[in-house]
């Protein structure tokens, strides 16, 4: 169990190693080599040129401007300076708002915890229940709840400051959610003309064996949307092609790698082994090797893209149906097209870079069958990884790995080294069983078949946050409390048993404690460095570099990565609204996260990441429902630790809390809701009107006609094999078509120009 002193040594060891992280990315930054590392944002904007360009050899490497190392911190305000007006021009909505999270939990545990430790350390401390019980304590825990005797009249300031904490949460989050929706609204109607605001994914496209996906699609839409419809773009298995594309990509890289080895020592042909990672295998001259592979993918992947051009099975049953209106988009999008609400599934396009086109493929019908598939995978990772977080439990506990190396108790009693296993140990060792957490979750949510990338994202994020709460949270407290106590528990009767453990879950801040320093303070200035970044670029710009292009492409900038940030930030909301009203000491470093956090996640949205795409804030209401659930679950945590501490007469008076908020989370989700996952056709009328005043000969079509093709047949030479072509306006006739029942097709077909009958005749024909 950690005491002050093993507290006081894990925040030393993480503040000096915050500080290194942080002096080391002042000094790095400032050198012209790294310029592309640390502020490639400004790169791709085309708004910064590298310094390396001009003076002496050695300032194309090295700053020498002495007086720039004395503002080592100077990136510190210039992130807070840019006003969220210009961050949103300069990142996008998303960015702003995902800032936005990290100023709630300031707004929410500030206050909080400037009355918790005015009421509440107070009272928790002028007792000595600990001292007389048979509990494992240390100074830290008198800080706690665990400290009151059973039955005490104290618990009442507890329950005072429960009701405080759940309004002054509920009010922060609600006007946080209003001032979301009003960006979110007034950014959606003053942004420019977007593919993805015109356009509908069309999903289960039904067979039929007369006409093709593409004629069928558009003989449908002229159909039923006859006034609205304006073009589509049927949507091609790649899969094949995009691998062939990667593999190319990877053998140019080699080669390029080994000529330009070549060319810095011409008097030795490089060569390679032909096996596996090139270790095994026939030595060949590298540079024939993989120019003979590159012509070989590239003859595989001239004739892969002629059968999907020419083989009807290469088209899904999908598409890309686009408007001529904003207004006509929304009504398609968010409305039943059939009796069956099985096929002609619609719902709003992603915009083009947000598309994941692996997923598009998947046969609608296999959906079902792969979340449950998902589902019963995911719930075993749960159940699985309880073994290293009982693991990771087991390192606080000197006894247990005293018994298990006895030889290593002479090393464990040293003082410093158990201050270091049990205040730091625990902490960096959770941290590295979850550094393969988030890409096992994103490849289990692309199995799901989800359609963008946005949507991934937050699929996993609701996936880990799941994770984090049941393996880090209640896993923790459960098997932590269990070692620690084991004495306790064995030399009692059973009824004694829950009280111990409700004297015991609050202790469990302390491991809480030294995992925010580790994750939370050193953590994040890590994040600042960009150590990998850093050298996977030079490598790259030594090795493969040969043009500025070279330059360009070997940037990493990155992006906030949603699917694994957000969730470990609502740890830190979970962690500091359940131990609010328990153990207050754990608040002051859950607030310095969230402010050192803030600052950096700044810096680095204005100077680093490149987002993949603009959802304009649609994963808002995921994060409210989760603050949400974090406030319930601390209520009924105190309501059980109550129960445990004799004071079951409070019962009643905090079952109102977990009602009051569930029912102000619907009141939320009603209210605000909607503005996210549906287009107001007010709002879509208002910008067509506009638009159509503002530029009345605007080519829509021109503009729509390429915006969904895949992009590996982007810039292709014969592109228009993969696009619709265009057609001349016609009047409101009826539509050829190639089926045998001809009823019901206003207006002819491109794809074929036989006769149509009269309406008149069809009329007449469905009356006899």
């Amino acid at each position: 169990m950690a005491t002050i002193q093993d507290i006081g040594l894990s925040a030393a060891i993480n503040i000096l190693g915050a500080v290194v992280f942080l002096l080391a990315f002042a000094f790095l930054r400032l050198q012209p080599i790294n310029d592309r590392v640390y502020f490639p944002k400004w790169y791709l904007k085309g708004a910064r040129e590298s310094p390396s360009h001009g003076g002496t050899f050695v300032r194309k490497f090295v700053n020498l401007d002495m007086r720039s190392y004395l503002k080592f911190l100077s990136w510190m305000p210039a992130a807070l300076k840019m006003p969220e007006d210009e961050l949103i021009s300069h990142a996008g909505l998303d960015s702003a708002v995902y800032l936005r999270i990290y100023l709630v939990g300031l707004k929410i545990f500030a206050p909080i915890s400037v009355l918790a430790f005015i009421v509440l350390v107070p009272v928790n401390w002028t007792n000595d229940t600990l001292q007389l019980s048979k509990v494992e304590h240390s100074n830290v825990d008198k800080l706690s709840i665990s400290n009151i005797p059973v039955g005490s009249k104290r618990f009442i300031a507890h329950l005072a400051m429960a009701y405080v904490f759940t309004f002054w949460t509920c009010y922060v989050l609600l006007h946080e959610y209003e001032i979301v929706a009003k960006m979110r609204l007034r950014f959606l109607s003053s942004e420019k003309r977007r593919p993805d605001q015109f356009t509908v994914l069309v999903r289960n496209i039904p067979p039929d064996p007369d006409e093709s996906i593409s004629e069928l699609v558009e003989h449908f839409f002229l159909v039923d949307h006859p006034d609205h419809y304006l073009t589509h773009q049927v949507v091609y298995n790649a899969n094949k092609l995009a691998k062939l594309v990667k593999e190319k990509a990877k053998m140019q890289n080699w080669l390029d790698y080994y000529q330009l080895k070549f060319e810095r020592n011409a008097s030795k042909r490089p060569t390679t082994k032909t096996g596996f990672l090139g270790c095994f295998g026939t030595k060949v001259d590298a540079i024939e090797y993989y120019t003979s592979e590159i012509e070989r993918i590239e003859n595989e992947e001239a004739e892969e893209r002629e059968k999907i051009v020419k083989d009807p099975k290469s088209v899904v049953p999908a598409a890309f149906v686009s408007f001529r209106s904003r207004w006509g988009a929304a009504v398609c999008a968010q409305t039943q097209q059939t009796s069956n609400p099985t096929v002609w599934l619609t719902e709003w396009a992603p915009e083009p870079r947000d598309v994941y086109w692996d997923n598009l493929c998947i046969p609608f019908v296999s959906l079902t069958v792969r979340r449950l598939i998902v589902a019963v995978a995911f719930f075993f990772l749960n159940f699985f990884y309880v073994i290293p977080i009982a693991f990771v439990q087991s390192l606080a506990n000197l006894e247990g790995i005293e018994k298990a190396a006895p030889f290593l108790k002479p090393l464990i009693e040293e003082p410093t080294i158990k201050s270091f296993i049990q205040g730091f140990l625990p902490g960096i060792a959770l941290k590295i069983f979850l550094i393969l957490l988030p890409s096992i979750l994103m490849f289990m949510s692309k199995v799901e078949g989800l359609t963008s990338i946005s949507s991934l994202e937050r699929r996993s994020a609701s996936k880990y946050y799941i994770f984090i709460f049941f393996n880090v949270f209640l896993a923790s407290i459960i098997a932590g409390s269990a070692l620690e106590q084991l004495k306790s528990y064995i030399h009692q009767s059973a009824n004694e048993i829950p009280r111990t453990i409700g004297e015991a879950i609050p202790m469990k801040a302390t491991f809480f404690i030294t995992y925010t320093m580790v994750d939370g303070w050193a953590g994040v200035a890590g994040e600042i460095l960009r150590l990998k970044p850093l050298v996977i670029f030079h490598l790259k710009n030594f090795f493969l570099v040969k043009t500025e292009k070279d330059r360009e492409e070997a940037m990493d900038p990155g992006s906030i990565g949603f699917d694994s940030s957000e969730p470990q930030i609502q740890l830190y909301f979970l962690l500091g609204l359940v131990y609010a009203a328990v153990t207050p000491f754990l608040l002051p470093f859950v607030l310095i996260f969230f402010g050192f956090a803030y600052v950096v996640c700044r810096h680095q949205i204005i100077n680093v990441y490149n987002p993949e795409y603009e959802s304009a804030a649609a994963f808002w209401p995921s994060v409210h429902g989760r603050i949400i659930t974090a406030l319930i679950v601390s209520q009924l945590l105190l309501l059980g630790l109550l129960s445990t501490k004799g004071a079951g007469q409070s019962t009643p008076v905090l079952l109102v809390l977990p009602v009051v908020t569930f029912y102000f989370h619907k009141y939320c989700k009603n209210r605000y809701e909607p503005t996210f996952v549906k287009c107001p056709l007010q709002e879509a009328m208002k910008k067509d009107t506009l638009e159509r005043a503002r530029e009345p000969g605007f080519d829509l079509k021109g503009y729509l006609m390429n915006a969904y093709i895949h992009p590996l047949f982007k810039g292709d030479e014969d592109d228009e094999k993969f696009s619709i072509a265009d057609e001349p306006e016609t009047e409101q006739v009826l539509v050829a078509t190639k089926r045998q029942s001809r009823r019901n097709t206003p207006v002819p077909s491109k794809y074929n120009g036989s006769e149509s009958p009269s309406l008149p005749e069809i009329v007449n024909d469905q009356w006899l």
